[in-house]
């Protein structure tokens, strides 16, 4: 391995705004490192989408980002990830990551019960994948999903924080808590299956009471990369990390959404397309 290539950027790609919780966590994790971020607005939400097409646009993401010498991608949406992850990663030499499994992790570690419910987007919830993560890891956990369609367009719209937003969660937390089992609440822990759902922690938690712990993948996923990074010898020693987020549809409206959520001005933001 060359010392160069560890100086060559990690890629982040996400359906929208929504994978900037994941890449906060790694430049908190890994302030040397230089990062390219995608967000794919033009053709958001992903969650109502068939596989297949998720997965094509997944693979035109990767093209993209090899373009840019990338030396890792991070798949930080979790619908692309639970339908398209073992597919691009074995069509890249770049290694590619998901958040699924770093979810899992996550919540197995804060449950108590072996109780976990899953708020995720449809096509996630179709798949599966959550199950299978969460049991391969411990076989005995009892797993709840429920789908939230309504979510990731709230937040992209802007209405984090809103009584919409809160009315949502309460829609979609509550069967998690009250549905399938004898003791309440059923579940333990909420983990959020959607890298947009923890702007709306605060809502998620409010609803879920103080009995449920509310657990994502951003903390899980940026000790992944660094785990690889490490084992691949790509960490970069040191130096000015620079770092560039690139979106698909209107490059305002990303930044707009982007200030709203975070009170900060993200990168400057470039319009991009997708082969």
């Amino acid at each position: 391995m060359r010392a160069a290539d560890a100086d060559r950027p990690i890629g982040l790609f996400d359906s929208g705004v929504g994978g900037l919780t994941v890449l906060r966590e790694l430049r908190r994790q890994l302030p040397a490192e230089s990062t390219i971020y995608l967000g794919d607005e033009a053709r958001m939400p992903y969650g109502p989408r068939e596989p297949a097409e998720v997965v094509g646009f997944t693979r035109e993401a990767m093209r993209w980002f090899a373009g840019r010498d990338c030396k890792l991608v991070v798949i930080a949406c979790n619908t692309a990830t639970s339908v398209a992850l073992e597919a691009v990663r074995d069509e890249n030499v770049f290694p590619v990551i998901g958040v699924v499994r770093p979810g899992a992790a996550a919540a197995l570690t804060a449950t108590s019960r072996r109780a976990v419910g899953v708020l995720a987007t449809a096509l996630t919830v179709r798949s599966g994948a959550y199950i299978r993560a969460l049991r391969d890891l411990d076989p005995l956990v009892d797993v709840a999903q429920q789908p939230c369609p309504k979510l990731v367009p709230l937040v992209e719209a802007g209405k984090a924080g809103s009584p919409e937003a809160l009315a949502a969660v309460r829609e979609y937390v509550g069967p998690l808590l009250t549905e399938g089992g004898v003791v309440r609440p059923v579940v333990d822990t909420v983990l959020l299956g959607c890298t947009h759902y923890p702007l709306l922690r605060r809502e998620i938690e409010r609803v879920a009471g103080r009995d449920v712990r509310v657990v994502d993948s951003a903390t899980t996923t940026a000790l992944a990369v660094r785990e690889v990074l490490a084992s691949h010898r790509l960490t970069r020693a040191g130096g000015t990390a620079v770092h560039e987020v690139f979106a698909t549809g209107p490059a305002e409206r990303f930044r707009e959404i982007a200030r709203a959520i975070f009170k900060e001005d993200p990168p400057d933001v470039r319009e991009t397309r997708l082969p």
